[in-house]
C-alpha cells in the first residue's frame, strides 16, 4: 500500500526529440485532487501519439519526479516488456475515475 498506483487519462503525447532512447512526452490527468502530471515513456514501439490521447493508463503516483533530459517526470507509467524487449502499456479494460488508486 506504500506504492500509489492511479488512473489517469492521456490528455496529451508528442515525441521527445531531445531523449536519447525514442520515447513520448505525455501529459495524464489524474483528476482533480492529483491534477496533470508529466512524464517520459520509452513505448514509440507500439503505440503512435494520437492514439494515446484519451487512453487510460495506470501510473505510480507517489516516486519522487526524475529529470530526463529537459522535462521533469512526475509519475512512472506503468507496462511490460514484450518478447523483444520493448514496452505495452499495462490495460485497464473499463473506465474508471481519473486519480482512482488501485486496490
Amino acid at each position: 500500500m506504500k506504492v500509489e498506483i492511479r488512473a489517469g487519462t492521456i490528455v496529451k503525447a508528442e515525441v521527445f526529440a531531445e531523449a536519447r532512447k525514442p520515447a513520448y512526452k505525455m501529459l495524464i490527468d489524474f483528476g482533480p485532487d492529483i491534477g496533470e502530471k508529466k512524464c517520459s515513456a520509452q513505448i514509440t514501439v507500439h503505440y503512435q501519439p494520437e492514439d494515446l490521447v484519451g487512453r487510460q493508463v495506470m501510473a505510480v503516483t507517489n516516486f519522487p519526479p526524475r529529470q530526463i533530459g529537459p522535462i521533469m517526470s512526475e509519475v512512472l507509467t506503468l507496462g511490460y516488456a514484450d518478447e523483444n524487449g520493448d514496452i505495452v502499456l499495462a490495460a485497464i479494460d473499463k473506465p474508471v475515475p481519473n486519480g482512482e488508486r488501485m486496490m
